[in-house]
């Protein structure tokens, strides 16, 4: 389930009530443990350390931090050339759909970057897909992003092929760290 909204494009992260620019960094998480504080009775919508189980999941945090604003949980599918999002959502403090206020904006397509990035490890090019949450989202995706409306084995089935993958790589800019939690 793809449940983040694409509010602006920045190469970093935007404090919302300053626009000062943060520097990200992505952490892959590996442990269980660390994730079970994350899931649906804390505004994560799922049970983010059962997600271990079939993916690798990332976190976006702030440079320097395990400050956790939004997290991607992935696999390669070898059918599809592609990297299949199982799961992306931002933190709650980043998501108005839960939250009256914003602490950070760009969240969402920096997600959406680090799937691509993972795509293109595995020699995908960089096409990426996955389910959006309602129809509102596939239409937003298509629209921000230039993805597909495929609907085949979801009703909310997106794609987002090599070409527009790259249009998304070239507006974000993160790090990836060693550190593993």
């Amino acid at each position: 389930m793809i449940n983040v909204y694409i509010d602006e494009f920045t190469p970093c992260l935007k404090d919302y009530e300053t626009g000062d620019i943060i520097e990200t960094e992505v952490i892959r998480i590996k442990r269980k443990s660390f994730l079970s504080k994350f899931n649906q009775k804390n505004g994560w919508y799922t049970n983010w350390a059962k997600l271990l189980d079939e993916n690798e999941v990332y976190a976006l945090v702030i440079k320097g931090t395990v400050d956790i604003q939004g997290m991607v949980a992935c696999k390669p599918i070898d059918d599809y050339c592609a990297v299949y999002i199982s799961w992306m959502c931002a933190a709650p403090q980043n998501n108005t759909m839960i939250s009256t206020t914003k602490k950070y904006t760009g969240v969402g397509g920096h997600l959406f970057a680090i799937a691509i990035d993972k795509s293109l490890e595995y020699g995908y090019g960089g096409a990426v897909t996955g389910n959006a949450a309602d129809k509102e989202l596939v239409t937003h995706y298509c629209n921000v992003f230039g993805a597909q409306h495929l609907g085949l084995l979801h009703p909310y089935q997106i794609f987002i092929d090599e070409v527009n993958a790259s249009k998304i790589k070239e507006v974000y800019d993160y790090e990836w760290t060693d550190e593993e939690l």
